[in-house]
């Protein structure tokens, strides 16, 4: 006795939306040649039987899950879920089959072999005449490539942004020192204005290394106090690391901190030092910065709200939401820098 059964009497196949007479009367066979040998996966389940197992699978559907043929037919479509599949899509799948509504979405399948893949499913419902549902037809797309793309492209327009945002807060930057800058002396004030610049590109390097990522402290620290090449000054802390908002910024208050300890400060005579102290705040990302200068020359008698301290209170204050103080003890200067682990916004730190 053969074991294939009779075709169900109420199921009928559309007909084919272009076709020669000879195309036509050859549909069936056609349409079984066609679906063992597209590359499209394809699978039919019958909702009359427990469970709704596969029925039929062809060839593409087998090199695509890795399973053989005796490993699929008879089994429910779930056993391609696994671990990190999301339970909202596999209850969107599971109340269209219950609804016998036809759909396309993307879930997360696995293979045999364990690996996951992402699996861009359409199921169709099939109705007899009378309108009762005989099978489900269902079609795979692997599309893990694709998402792959999407990502990556995803990613890149958020770094592009993020390159934007922080060269248009540099250019408010650089507005700002060369609006508040001193013009007594074009010399000094072109060297200031200069000094001041290099300072951000070579943070702006230093994000870009990081991929504008978090960043050390003491990176940000050292790159500044390397630059001057002084064995007076110490630097010292806890490993720290700070968003990428609060870089340059913090780069700019450093070089002018230092610029000021070596035109001004302890730093500008033949005994003086200069120790940076750090340590993590309470929240992440958060940090208590000491910046102590020691042996230098006395405090100036007369102080003038000039450039660096315009600068430093709307770095510290305004921009990075922070808190900083000044004081002379009797071995030198003292500047205390607090600043909180959460930052959000960007308001111009220089503006009048």
């Amino acid at each position: 006795m053969s074991d294939v059964l009779d075709p169900s009497p109420a199921l009928h196949s559309d007909g084919p939306a272009a076709s020669s007479p000879q195309g036509l009367a050859d549909r069936l066979q056609l349409a079984a040649i066609a679906v063992n040998r597209t590359r499209m996966p394809m699978v039919v389940t019958d909702p009359r039987q427990a469970d709704n197992p596969i029925v039929l699978a062809n060839q593409a559907f087998l090199d695509l899950t890795g399973y053989a043929a005796d490993e699929v037919i008879g089994r429910n479509c779930r056993f391609l879920q696994g671990a990190n599949t999301d339970p909202n899509v596999i209850a969107e799948i599971k109340a269209a089959i219950d609804e016998e509504r036809e759909f396309t979405l993307e879930v997360l399948n696995y293979r045999k072999d364990g690996t996951a893949f992402w699996n861009q499913l359409h199921v169709s419902p099939i109705h007899d005449d009378d309108g009762r549902l005989l099978y489900h037809f269902a079609s795979q797309d692997d599309v893990t490539e694709f998402r792959k793309v999407q990502v990556l492209e995803a990613t890149e327009r958020r770094l592009l942004k993020e390159v934007d945002h922080r060269a248009r807060n540099v250019l408010a930057v650089v507005n700002g020192i060369v609006r508040l800058s001193r013009a007594d002396d074009p010399k000094l004030y072109a060297e200031a204005i200069q000094q001041r610049v290099q300072a951000l590109a070579a943070a702006h390097s230093l994000l870009a290394e990081k991929g504008w990522h978090e960043v050390a402290l003491h990176e940000i620290i050292r790159q500044q106090l390397d630059a001057l090449g002084s064995d007076r000054v110490r630097a010292e802390g806890p490993d720290v690391m700070v968003s990428a908002f609060v870089v340059q910024p913090l780069a700019l208050v450093v070089h002018e901190l230092l610029f000021n300890a070596t035109i001004h400060g302890a730093l500008s005579g033949p005994r003086g030092t200069l120790t940076v102290r750090w340590d993590e705040a309470p929240q992440p990302g958060g940090f208590e910065l000491r910046w102590e200068e020691a042996d230098g020359p006395a405090p100036p008698d007369a102080r003038r709200n000039g450039f660096g301290t315009i600068m430093l209170r709307g770095m510290i204050e305004k921009q990075l939401r922070g808190q900083i103080d000044q004081e002379w003890t009797g071995n030198g200067l003292v500047i205390t820098i607090k600043v909180p682990g959460s930052l959000d916004g960007l308001p111009d730190p220089l503006a009048a």
